[in-house]
Parts: structure tokens; C-alpha cells; sequence
């Protein structure tokens, strides 16, 4: 090091550096000793014979400073032709990021692959009478060609993560699309009175499809979308979703009129609408190869551009399903997610019994309350999601949509049976609007209190959750319904919500993904070597200990 100060202050002389500035010896990190070389021995025999360092550098000072250094020795002890400063801010400069008008065709493509998706969940429910006389078969068959979308999402969801964590985001996408379309080809073979098995084979192609589509939403917007404009997009992807569940409770009911009386037409009906929706399924097929990439060639924000492009040699999905598992505030969210999405899965499967039971004759006004409920579900998640990017308030906007959920559900509960059909239509509206509009308060709060984990994997265990609850509530509530009353099987939703209140008023918020995106645009995020062991490494991803995540405030 002496040998190296000393050279250093030969080069300041020469270039004409003030006599006053002084070289302050620091500490060498480890691993930096060649920062500055020491010239080879035969190039200056003084430096040699005395550049030990301590008691003997006193004799060769004089003589090393009066040798002249070489200007392309100069350029080459100097990093980057001497600019120093220049190096150092550079390696201090955060990542490039980068957003692409690409990103609207993937969230297009990707929302209406899942608008299919729904309507093909709802078809059969919200005609539950018309599909029972065609097919000759009970309300509870019928209605378990929706729970089936349930039941095969809770055993798939480990593989279905694992394979988007591994093959990325467009071959999960290709599956989800191509299954949804063979399960729709399937259905139009199917419309015989004595082919009820073939529909519903054709229905569990088409839940398995979704347990590839469900996940996406928070990935898509994680990978494509800047950190201003993330919720917005992870809300526009959940809310193709409730569009095309909007669409199932509005189209069968115009398009399959209850023709009891003439088993042929009624066929004709039912073909016309699977025909259609297979047509579209395929188009949706066809865009998603064209489409949909797994990754923009930058990343759009400082979070995704620490992470790694794919997962690291050490990376263990087993792993960080027990990373996932381990954190309090996830657990908390989700059984609170659970409840309420599988409440919504509940009253959209059960939405004709209940109306049916109230209101006789009403099939058609069963599926515009339907369309009414998701309707205005789709602006509460529009209105959240941008309220989300603007504030970051993610306990507080889940807590407060939540308690108005449970008072959307209360008076809905209260008011079904008042024999008015136009107020049935306000209550639900406004139960959808919270209700609905929670689904992607929940999977933007899992990404962030479960950052750097796979967001596929977060909203994957989120989904299954919901499905889960949303068997149980349907079943249960079904029976209520069947054996007592419409409102018997509300109140039992309404306690489970409340519930769901205390839970989630329980989780500790800390925003990883945010305080990373804020912490880098300040110069503090810091690249550390996965190897060291004192810092808090997270599944091949390691973050540094200096950085601390601050807790959500209130506004």
C-alpha cells in the first residue's frame, strides 16, 4: 500500500495536483489489493529494494519520486484511463430499465384468455334449470359443474406454479389457452340428453386450463409493468376475469331461453353457444402464440431488474413454498383471502337458486343481477388499483374494502326477499363492487409482503385458498339454501366474513417490492454476494441486511 500512495502522489505532482491536497490511507476491502499495481521490479530497482513497507520505506521515498512513471503505466494503474470517480458512479448507477407498448398486447391477450375461462365457469350455473330439463339430471349435478372448477385447482396449483417458475410465463400461458379450447370443442360434442358425462369431462379440461390462467395476473403485471402502474395492471388482468364471469351471467340465460316444452330447440340453443364460445377460444389460441413473451428485454422496474432472469442454481420451489409458509402476515392473508374470494365463488355459483327461490320466473333478471354484481366489481378493482400505484396503502385499502364487503353482504342478506327485484339489483351492485374489487387488493398485498418470492407462486396459493373456502361455502350454503332459506345461507357467509375482518386487521404490512424500487431509485439498494453468510438470503435471491423494509403508513 505504501509503494501505491507513494505512486499516487508522484502522479498528482505531475499533473500538477495542489500541495496541499492529502492521501488519506483507508482500509483495503477484501479482495481490492490490486486496485492500484505496483510496477514490476526491473522497471524501478528502487521500488524493489525498499518497497517492504514500514521501517526501510523511509530511503527509497526520495528515490521512488523522482523516477519517471511511463503515461501508459499511468493510464494503466488507473481504472478506466484514471477517471475514478467516473468507475465508481457508474458501478453506483442502477440498473436500466425500460417499459414496452408491448406490454398492453400481453395484458390484452392474456385478460381476454381469461374472460373465456370465466364464462365457460358460469355457463351452466346460471341456467341451472334449463341444463337440469335438458339433461334430466339434479340442481346439485349441475352445480357441481362449477365446483369442479374448485376441486381441480387445489391438486394442480403445486405443479402449475412450479412449471411457471420453471418454464416461464408463455408456456403456462400456451397451456391455459390451449386447454381452455379443447375443453370448449369438447362441449360442442356434447349437447345430447344422454351425454351429461361428456360435459362434464369437458368442463374438467376446462378447470384445469384455469389453474394456469389464475396465477398470472400478478406476474404479468410484475414482469411487464413499471412500479407506477403495477396494480393498475394486475387489476385490468384480474378483471378480464370478472368480465367474462360478468358475460356467463348475462349471455346463457338471453341466449338458451327456458323452452321446456321443446327439448330440440333448447339443443339448438345450447349448440349455438358452445359453438360460439369455442370459436373464440381458438382466435384466443392463436393470439396467445403470436403474443404473449415470458419477458420484456429490459425489466420495467428496479424490483425485477435485482431479481435474476431465471431461477438460480440453488433456487428450491420446495423451498420457497416453505418460505411462503413461514411468514405470519402471508398466512393471515391467506385464510383472509380465502373467505372472501370463496364467498364470492359461492353466491355466483347459488345466484339463480336464491333468486328463484324469491322471485319466481326471473331467470333472465337472475343473470343481470349477475351482470350487475360483476359489473360493478370490475370498477371497484379498476378504482383500487389505481389508488393502490397513487398511495400504497395496502393494508389499509384491503381492511377498509373488507369491512364494507361485510356490510354489502349484510344488507343484501336483509333485503332479498322484500319482493323488489329493482332493489335486489342496488344491493348487489354494491356487494360487488367491494366484494369483487378485493380480489386484487389481495394478490398485489401477497407480492408484497412475500417479495423476492415468484409472484405465480403467492397468487397460486392465494387461488388455492379461495377455492377451498369457495367448496366449502358453496356446499354449505347450498344446503341452507336448499333446506331452509336464501337468507339462512347469507348469514352464514356473513359470519365468515366478519372473521375475515379480524384477520386481516392482524397482518403486519411491510412493502418489500416498493421499498426495493423506492430504495433503488436512492442509490441504496446494494448488489451482495449470495455466498456471505451474514445476510438474509431468500431462496437464491439475497437481499442486503442494511436495507429495512418500512412498514405501510396511513395517509
Amino acid at each position: 500500500m505504501v509503494a501505491g500512495e507513494l505512486v499516487q502522489e508522484h502522479l498528482r505532482r505531475d499533473t500538477g495536483a495542489p500541495d496541499d491536497v492529502t492521501v488519506h490511507k483507508t482500509p483495503e476491502p477484501h479482495g481490492a489489493a490490486a486496485a492500484v499495481p505496483v510496477p514490476p521490479a526491473e522497471l524501478y530497482p528502487d521500488l524493489a529494494r525498499g518497497g517492504g513497507g514500514g521501517r526501510g520505506s523511509s530511503d527509497f521515498d526520495a528515490r521512488a519520486l523522482e523516477q519517471e512513471i511511463p503515461p501508459d503505466e499511468r493510464e494503466a494503474m488507473l481504472p478506466k484511463g484514471g477517471d475514478a470517480e467516473e468507475a465508481a458512479a457508474a458501478e453506483r448507477k442502477p440498473p436500466e430499465t425500460r417499459l414496452f407498448p408491448l406490454r398492453f398486447a400481453v395484458l390484452a391477450v392474456f385478460s381476454l384468455s381469461s374472460l373465456v375461462n370465466a364464462f365457460q365457469w358460469i355457463q351452466y350455473s346460471i341456467i341451472t334449470n334449463v341444463f337440469t330439463r335438458y339433461y334430466g339430471v339434479s340442481s346439485d349435478q349441475v352445480d357441481w359443474l362449477s365446483i369442479v372448477y374448485m376441486v381441480a385447482y387445489v391438486p394442480l396449483i403445486f405443479p402449475a406454479t412450479w412449471l411457471l417458475d420453471r418454464g416461464g410465463l408463455r408456456l403456462t400461458a400456451l397451456l391455459g389457452a390451449g386447454l381452455n379450447c379443447a375443453g370448449a370443442w369438447m362441449k360442442c360434442t356434447s349437447v345430447s340428453p344422454g351425454l351429461f358425462g361428456l360435459t362434464v369431462t369437458a368442463q374438467v379440461v376446462c378447470s384445469v386450463a384455469q389453474v394456469f390462467i389464475l396465477g398470472l395476473p400478478s406476474r404479468i403485471a410484475s414482469v411487464w409493468f413499471g412500479p407506477k402502474e403495477v396494480s393498475t395492471a394486475c387489476a385490468t388482468a384480474v378483471l378480464g376475469n370478472q368480465l367474462g364471469t360478468a358475460i356467463g351471467f348475462l349471455l346463457p340465460p338471453v341466449l338458451v331461453p327456458n323452452t321446456a316444452d321443446d327439448i330440440d330447440l333448447m339443443g339448438h340453443n345450447i349448440s349455438i353457444m358452445f359453438y360460439g364460445t369455442a370459436t373464440v377460444s381458438t382466435a384466443l389460441f392463436i393470439l396467445t402464440v403470436i403474443v404473449i413473451k415470458d419477458r420484456p428485454p429490459l425489466p420495467p422496474s428496479q424490483a425485477q431488474a435485482v431479481l435474476p432472469d431465471s431461477p438460480p442454481e440453488d433456487y428450491s420451489y420446495k423451498q420457497s413454498i416453505i418460505n411462503l409458509f413461514r411468514n405470519k402476515a402471508f398466512i393471515l392473508l391467506l385464510v383472509s383471502y380465502g373467505i372472501m374470494t370463496g364467498s364470492f365463488y359461492s353466491v355466483s355459483t347459488l345466484l339463480n337458486q336464491m333468486i328463484m327461490a324469491c322471485y319466481e320466473h326471473q331467470e333472465l333478471n337472475a343473470g343481470r343481477i349477475g351482470l350487475t354484481l360483476v359489473v360493478a366489481g370490475m370498477v371497484g378493482s379498476i378504482i383500487c388499483g389505481l389508488w393502490l400505484d397513487y398511495t400504497k396503502t395496502y393494508k389499509m385499502t384491503t381492511l377498509v374494502v373488507y369491512i364494507l364487503s361485510f356490510l354489502g353482504m349484510v344488507v343484501f342478506t336483509f333485503t332479498l326477499d322484500l319482493d323488489n327485484i329493482y332493489l335486489v339489483f342496488f344491493t348487489a351492485g354494491v356487494l360487488g363492487f367491494f366484494m369483487t374489487g378485493y380480489l386484487p387488493l389481495g394478490f398485489e398485498f401477497g407480492v408484497e409482503i412475500t417479495y423476492p418470492e415468484s409472484e405465480g407462486t403467492s397468487s397460486g396459493l392465494l387461488n388455492a385458498f379461495a377455492q377451498i373456502f369457495g367448496i366449502i361455502f358453496t356446499l354449505v350454503q347450498g344446503k341452507l339454501t336448499t333446506h331452509y332459506n336464501p337468507q339462512a345461507g347469507n348469514l352464514f357467509l356473513c359470519a365468515w366474513i366478519f372473521l375475515g375482518i379480524l384477520l386481516t386487521a392482524l397482518i403486519k404490512s411491510e412493502l418489500k417490492r416498493h421499498n426495493v424500487n423506492i430504495g433503488a431509485n436512492s442509490n441504496h439498494l446494494e448488489a451482495v454476494p449470495s455466498e456471505c453468510p451474514s445476510e438474509n438470503k431468500t431462496n437464491g435471491v439475497t437481499l442486503a441486511p442494511s436495507f429495512s423494509f418500512s412498514h405501510e403508513t396511513s395517509l
